[in-house]
């Protein structure tokens, strides 16, 4: 994936009380990085009218009260914070944990590994350790309460989607395109590769937090056999057998 970051940030109207900085025309570590960052810093500004912060890909979206604060400001405002640091390079929000999750790779429960490994010019066995091994950031979370997008992966994973849809695939799905891992929070057609399968629920309504995961926090994939797998998911029903750590600021 390649970015021109010489024409960013951006700042545009989203409709009549919506705003958006972007620091990308593609997804990077770097522009990722800004977007959670500065994110992170809206939120902690507190503008008043401002009643809405959240973040894609490589963009930040608010929603204001033009009644409380006008575009023309909410903009002087937001140049004003773009110029206090190299957003790129700032560092990423605090809070943030790693979450280590038990993971059947390939089988009938992954059953596109073989042909996402062999468009990657791998074996199976080298999908399996370059995917189980690899350490990705929640970018983002939406099409489906509790979804994340995670990655980068390497280059190697820079896969196009399917040129047609999987009917289905189950709560806790793996799916591999384009460089990015998403991890199913419902059941869900899908033009992404079903490469692995996980116990682990993101969307979960009615317990405290019915989101799991935040944008920012980390994840591995832990490669285990059917049988481990069908015991986390009998032990934890909630999570598979995930486990979490926070990672230090």
């Amino acid at each position: 994936m390649t970015q021109n970051t010489s024409r960013f940030p951006i700042i545009r109207t989203a409709g009549l009380e919506g705003m958006l900085v972007t620091f990308s025309d593609a997804l990077s570590e770097s522009s990722n990085r800004a977007t959670l960052a500065f994110g992170e810093a809206v939120k902690a500004s507190a503008w008043p009218g401002v009643a809405e912060v959240s973040t894609s890909l490589a963009s930040v979206f608010l929603r204001f009260d033009r009644t409380v604060l006008r575009h023309e400001a909410l903009q002087d405002l937001l140049w004003d914070l773009l110029k206090q640091q190299d957003w790129q390079q700032a560092p990423l929000p605090a809070g943030r944990r790693l979450w280590r999750v038990p993971t059947v790779f390939g089988t009938d429960l992954g059953p596109q590994l073989a042909e996402a490994a062999d468009a990657a010019g791998m074996s199976e066995t080298q999908a399996i350790d370059s995917l189980g091994s690899a350490r990705v950031r929640v970018l983002t979370i939406g099409f489906a309460p509790g979804q994340p997008y995670l990655g980068p992966l390497g280059a190697e994973w820079n896969l196009p989607r399917q040129t047609e849809l999987t009917p289905q695939v189950p709560v806790g799905a793996l799916v591999l395109a384009i460089s990015q891992f998403v991890l199913f929070a419902t059941t869900a057609p899908t033009g992404w590769r079903h490469v692995g399968q996980t116990g682990f629920r993101g969307f979960q309504l009615g317990r405290p937090e019915p989101i799991a995961l935040r944008p920012g926090d980390e994840m591995i994939f832990t490669p285990v056999t059917r049988s481990d797998y069908d015991r986390f998911c009998v032990e934890d029903s909630h999570f598979g057998g995930a486990s979490r750590e926070e990672i230090p600021a």
